[in-house]
């Protein structure tokens, strides 16, 4: 009796040691290179919507329209940011954690980053949409005043990732195709 509940015994430990070894295999988060490869992917459509985004503002703050047509393509403009900034978010933490050196600080601060910006610009859709059209001078110092507020929450908000503090995410960014 004692030989077979042994043997039951010691298979069974085989079985959970296999099963450990494949679960954990299978928990873990992406290699670096996948990761990185997986979060430039969702942010280069973000930096090029951001750049559209920006070369818009920057003409509609010198173009000859009335405060009601800037105030209405601005809102447009920065809920486009907005939203595409939040999209970006989304695919970051979709692309789950790096398995690597310090991979959840470092998803956490892309993920941050990328709220931070958003947020930013919700508060300047917000603060143009807020503004009276009534006055030219006023509606026009109002929203230089939302886009510099704007620029420094951007800047603030700004992830360097040459500060990263995994050396294989470090080399992954370096390397992948889509980081480039």
């Amino acid at each position: 009796m004692r030989t077979c509940r042994a043997t039951a015994a010691g298979k069974l430990t085989v079985v959970l040691a296999t099963l450990v070894l494949v679960v954990g295999g299978c928990g873990g988060g992406p290699s670096p290179r996948a990761w990185a490869s997986s979060v430039c992917s969702a942010l280069a459509p973000w930096r090029s919507e951001i750049s559209r985004l920006t070369s818009s503002t920057d003409q509609q703050m010198t173009a000859q329209t009335t405060p009601a047509q800037a105030k209405e393509n601005l809102v447009r403009l920065f809920d486009g940011a907005e939203k595409a900034s939040e999209t970006a978010r989304r695919k970051v933490e979709e692309a789950g954690v790096p398995e690597a050196e310090h991979g959840e600080e470092i998803s956490v601060g892309f993920r941050t980053a990328l709220g931070q910006m958003r947020d930013a610009y919700g508060r300047a859709a917000d603060t143009v949409g807020g503004l009276s059209t009534g006055e030219p001078t006023t509606f026009y110092d109002g929203v230089r005043a939302a886009v510099e507020t704007l620029n420094k929450e951007y800047d603030a908000s700004t992830l360097d990732t040459s500060r990263l503090n995994s050396e294989e995410l470090r080399q992954a960014f370096d390397e992948v195709p889509e980081c480039r």
